[in-house]
């Protein structure tokens, strides 16, 4: 397994890594860390989706975000000691992780310093994220923001159709809108062909004419 997000650190410090890291697999909806947990892993995803939700101030639920295969989440769990899980995360379809506890990586280190650049590429990717997602709440509409959410959740363009297993409530929360208009986008890409309606789920059809709305 590949992960993108390390593409520009040198194999070794990946290999050092991966040589502590633990195969750990999950059924569909099994959580893997609650909120509030302590945080002493981080985990690289090798296989499936994984939906990652926090608790507002309201005390609702909210999904911001889902990361699969090439991705990873609980970083900051390697730099932040006796830290707690601040989201919990769950599988929406069977999933694979390899997890890098803390301890393991603090000894890691010592023998390979190398090793730190893997986690610096890591977290600097989620800034990235971070700040496009800001900057998107700022300057983009719904609309945009939707079809952007789902050509991101249907993955790689060669992959051909993919079908995003969640519920029009889930799709509202990540792209910060409401149901209302999540389904008036849906049914508007429906009648265009670019995605097929189900019951909990969307199947994106024409991912690239997706991209060319959302200018991605």
């Amino acid at each position: 397994m590949e992960w993108p997000l390390l593409a520009g650190v040198p194999p070794e410090d990946v290999r050092q890594l991966l040589s502590i890291a633990r195969r750990r697999t999950f059924s569909r909806n099994e959580v893997v860390v609650h909120r509030g947990d302590p945080a002493d892993s981080m985990h690289l995803i090798a296989s499936g989706r994984f939906a990652v939700r926090i608790t507002t101030s309201r005390g609702d639920t909210a999904l911001i975000a889902v990361r699969g295969p090439g991705d990873s989440f609980g970083e900051l769990a390697l730099v932040s000691a006796d830290g707690k899980r601040v989201a919990t995360v769950s599988a929406l379809e069977p999933g694979e992780t390899w997890s890098v506890y803390r301890d393991d990586f603090v000894r890691l280190r010592r023998d390979h310093p190398g090793v730190d650049a893997v986690l610096v590429h890591l977290l600097a990717e989620e800034v990235r994220r971070l700040s496009e997602r800001l900057t998107e709440a700022y300057y983009e509409d719904a609309d945009t923001r939707i079809c952007r959410r789902l050509v991101e959740l249907a993955g790689p363009a060669e992959g051909g159709s993919a079908t995003i297993p969640l519920t029009q409530e889930a799709l509202a929360e990540m792209a910060g809108t409401s149901r209302a208009t999540v389904n008036r986008v849906l049914r508007e890409e429906a009648k265009r062909g670019t995605v097929e309606l189900g019951r909990g789920k969307t199947v994106v059809r024409e991912r690239e004419e997706l991209a060319r709305r959302a200018r991605i």
